[in-house]
């Protein structure tokens, strides 16, 4: 594993906190893949993944409301009360 040449904080995805990690330490790989710079790591590189990724779960998770961000899950249909508005009455 690589070690990281500057310290970082990250946010840990399951507790929603924030991460020390001190440079010349091998952060655990849940959290070294949250570097994304290569600038904080030793010798310039991101470090390899050790685990392959599947692109079911990818799939699985694109067809899931719950992880897209709101703006893309409203842009879906349109806001309550827009016929009203086409109308330019007030709706009551």
């Amino acid at each position: 594993m690589a070690r990281l040449a500057v310290d970082t904080f990250v946010k840990d995805p399951k507790t929603r906190q924030m991460v020390h990690l001190r440079a010349g330490e091998e952060p655990a790989p849940e959290y070294a893949e949250l570097v994304k710079t290569p600038d904080a790591w030793e010798g310039g590189q991101l470090p390899t993944a050790d685990k392959p990724t599947s692109d079911s779960s990818k799939d699985s998770k694109d067809e899931d409301d719950g992880d897209k961000p709101a703006a893309k899950r409203a842009a879906r249909k349109p806001a309550r009360g827009r016929n009203a508005a086409d109308e330019g009455s007030s709706g009551d």
